[in-house]
This record gives structure tokens, sequence and C-alpha cells, in this order.
């Protein structure tokens, strides 16, 4: 189905991606070959990210909460989808009035049992963006050194309320019409320009021609005089049981379909999106130490064209045949500059950012590789790997804990990452650092992409994982003896 120069494929209510495009101003198709073309002057959709942005959260409001955040990302995927339509109808506008509609309610929940959030009532306004420009667009960030902490953890400044909202609360009125003028040029065109839902050839870079940009794989763990060198290996199994949802137990509770995207479950069995502790503490697990924590991450698909009719699937723009992990690896490690001490039990952490391509990389956390080059690794690409070499997904997690909480209103606030050298922030102390490490046979050539946001394009920088632990404390407490004990213990 052709439409304003743009393919797309419809089913179930949702627009399923990886369309081919037409370049701008005339229908002439772009080079590139397979089943995508590409041209940089295509446009996406971008939001302030209201979850970012959350600070205390009762738990009042937590399900109002979070059946507002999957609205706005269900108003943000329709709005993307009728801008792909090519009518330079105004999308944006009512987009806005959506918005206002649902943080209100958000903010009148909120503000029940605490401080009125009145801040978030002036991120309702998005812009359109090109996507040429920004996170995951260029080629020199891929190639950055490592080894200055992306993967031992970035000190990632928390709050700064003041100076995020002068920055997001920019006047309103000009953003609408900058996104009115590049609809009305859309329009012109004869429909939305670029790829209608990615990956992008762009995305893609063969690992032999990426520098070497690590001194230690993300999974090393820390040497040196002060560091507890040991490390905790979980054997959780590669999701052979085939368990999978679009929930978001973290971020969305208590909402079916919340991630809008399909995550991939090791650890605990009954995880899904109306999981509370005791439902936790009281499930089977697939690992073989009784460990029953939670881990997930994004599916990693074949582009094959294989549309499921299913919310998290083809209904929200994911397309493709599910890749079964080759292995997955999930080890904890130490402190470079000394002694871990326990995470608490039903600790829930995020990394990385599914909305990076839009947001920006303040919080991605994406590592690509190929087995046997994990001495180069990309943040904003996928590797195209050689003949015989998987492709690696690896997210190391914050490792600096606030001593009280174990969560926040933005799931990020209890936690953070060390420094250059290995030391928390002050107020913060040294946890057991969660690397999770998964590699997957894949099809040569540009034939696979994570799940996303439609208006994230399968960017690889949008790639990201999500952990709660549940971990007995018997066995939590073995794992940190065997770290500050310098063994390495399973």
């Amino acid at each position: 189905m052709l439409i304003g120069g743009t393919a797309l494929l419809l089913g179930g209510g949702g627009l399923a991606a990886y369309a081919t495009t037409a370049l701008a101003g005339n229908n002439t198709p772009g080079t590139m070959s397979g089943h995508q073309q590409h041209t940089a002057s295509a446009i996406t959709i971008s939001c302030p990210d209201v979850g970012e942005r959350l600070r205390t959260v009762p738990r009042s409001a937590q399900l109002s909460v979070s059946k507002g955040l999957s609205s706005l990302d269900k108003q943000v995927h329709d709005a993307y989808h009728k801008m792909m339509g090519g009518s330079g109808a105004d999308v944006l506008n009512p987009l806005k009035a959506q918005r206002q509609k649902t943080i209100k309610m958000m903010v009148t929940a909120i503000a029940k049992n605490t401080k009125r959030p009145s801040y978030l009532l002036k991120m309702s306004g998005c812009t359109t963006k090109p996507v040429d420009e920004g996170a995951g667009a260029g080629g020199s960030d891929s190639t950055k050194s490592v080894q200055d902490g992306w993967y031992q953890g970035q000190n990632q400044t928390q709050g700064a309320d003041q100076n995020q909202d002068q920055n997001q609360n920019q006047d309103q009125q000009g953003q609408d019409q900058q996104g009115q003028d590049q609809q009305g040029q859309q329009g012109q065109d004869g429909g939305q320009q670029g790829q209608a839902g990615g990956p992008s050839p762009d995305d893609f870079v063969d690992i032999n021609n990426v520098q070497p940009n690590a001194d230690a794989p993300p999974f090393a763990a820390p040497q040196g005089g002060n560091a507890s060198t040991g490390t905790f290996t979980t054997e959780c199994g590669r999701n052979e049981d085939g368990h999978f949802n679009s929930d978001n137990v973290i971020v969305t509770p208590g909402v079916s379909n919340g991630a809008h995207h399909t995550h991939d479950y090791v650890g605990n069995k009954a995880t899904d999106a109306f999981s509370d502790d005791n439902k936790l503490a009281a499930s089977d697990t697939t690992c073989d130490n009784g460990d029953q924590s939670t881990h997930y991450w994004p599916v990693l698909r074949k582009l094959d064209g294989n549309a499921e009719q299913k919310p998290g699937a083809a209904q929200d723009a994911n397309v493709g045949t599910t890749l079964t992990p080759a292995t997955v690896t999930l080890t904890f490690r130490g402190s470079q500059v000394g002694q871990v001490e326990a995470m608490p039990r039903f600790m829930k952490i995020i990394t990385g950012d599914a909305k990076a391509f839009t947001n920006g990389t303040k919080n991605a956390n994406a590592s690509w590789s190929c087995t046997g080059f994990e001495d180069r690794q990309l943040k904003d690409k996928y590797p195209l790997c050689p003949q015989g070499s998987q492709v690696v997904r690896t997210f190391a997690f914050q490792n600096c804990w606030n001593g009280q909480d174990i969560d926040s209103g933005n799931h990020r606030d209890h936690v953070t990452f060390s420094d250059q050298n290995g030391a928390c922030p002050q107020g913060f102390k040294a946890i057991p650092q969660l690397v999770q490490r998964i590699t997957y046979d894949v099809p040569q050539g540009q034939s696979f992409a994570v799940d996303s946001f439609p208006e994230q394009l399968h960017k690889p920088v949008t790639d990201h994982g999500d952990f709660i632990n549940v971990m007995p404390d018997q066995l939590m407490s073995k794992a940190v003896d065997c770290i500050n004990g310098g063994r390495n213990c399973t």
C-alpha cells in the first residue's frame, strides 16, 4: 500500500514499520540494497519525556501515572502514524491537546498525596525532528573511547530541575509553528520523506571498520589495588520457554502493553505488568541457583517481514521474526575503588533509554559489538559482524545506590553510575554492578533491529535493559562475599 511515496504495512490498527521511501522533492527511489531505501530528509515526532521528569509518585497515584504514560506513548504512536500518511494535516496541535489532558490527569492524581508537579503541565507540546540529526545519527560517536566511563558508568547528573525546565519550556507557540511549517513542507513534497519505520542503512557499520575503543570488554571485572575483583554469575537460560510480553512492570505497572514493544525475559517466570513484590517472591525461576530476579530487554527481530498482529509486535510497529539469543550471561562485578554492599531485595533498575533518539543521549547506555571484536563497542550503530561472529548486546547497569530507596519516580534517581575513577557520588554507595550480555546468530547484512517505539525508528541507541533484584538475601550475601573476596562464583 503506497501513500504519499511511502510504503506502509497496516494491520491491527498499528503501523507496521520497515517501509520503503522516496527521496524528498521527487519519487526517485533512493540507492539502497534490499527492502529499504533511505534519505536524510525524513522527520519524526519528538515530545518531552514526562516519565523522565517524574520525581515522587505516591502509591495511590501509581496506576493513574502508569496509564497516563502508556497513553502518552500511544498518542505519539497514532500521531506518527497519521503523519506518515502524507496528507500534510496538522498532527502536532491535536497531539498537544491530547497530551495536555493526559498530563493534567497524572498531575491531579499525584497532587492528592504530595506536592503538585505543575512543571509537568508545560510538557505537552511536541515538535517534528529531522531524522538525520541528534542521537544515533552521527558516525563519530560510535567509535568514541569508552574507557572514560561509558560502560563502567557515566556520572550522570540527577535532578537539575530548574535548568531542565528552562530547556523544555521554550515558547510553545514557536515550537508548534515550526512543526506546522515542517508538516506543510512535508505535504507539498507528497508525503513523509525518508524511512517510515527504520532502521536506516546508516544505522549499521562493519565492525572491521571500527577502531578499538575499549581497554577491556564491558563485562570484565575491575582491576587494581583497591578494587573488588570478584564476580558472581547467575545462569538463567536464554528464554527457551518463550516468556514474552509487551508490558513494563517497572515503568508502567498495572497496564497491559505498557511498553508498546516486546520484551524478552529470563529469571522470574511470573513477570508481567501485574507482578507485585509478593508475586515475584512466590514465583518459580529459570535461574539454576534459586535466583528469582527479573531480567528483561527488547527483543531483537530478523527483518523478514513477518508481521505478528498483536500488541508489542506489528500493532506497535515492530515487524519481523523474534530472534532467540544464542547465549545470555548475567554477571555481577565489583567496584574499582573498594568493596560493594548488598543491594536490597526488590530494587528496580533500568539502564539505557528507549527514547534516546528523540531525548538525546543523557541516559543512553547501549552497547553493540561482535564476538571476537569486543574491544570495539558501538553505542549508536548496529554492528555488521563477519561470518562466524555473533552480534553482542551488553548492558552495564548503574553501580551506585542512594542507600535508601528501591525505586524512584523516574526509576533513575535512586541509582547512578560511578565516575571515571570508580567513585560513587556523595550520598551514594557501591553495589554489585549487573552486566547483561546477550549474543545472537543473525543473517548476514542489514537484517535485524531492536524493538522500539515507532517514532524512535528502531535506532540502536534506544536499546535498554531492565532488572528487578529478587535474589534471596542469602544468595545476595554470597554474591557480595565472592565479589569482595576476589573470587569468581556461580
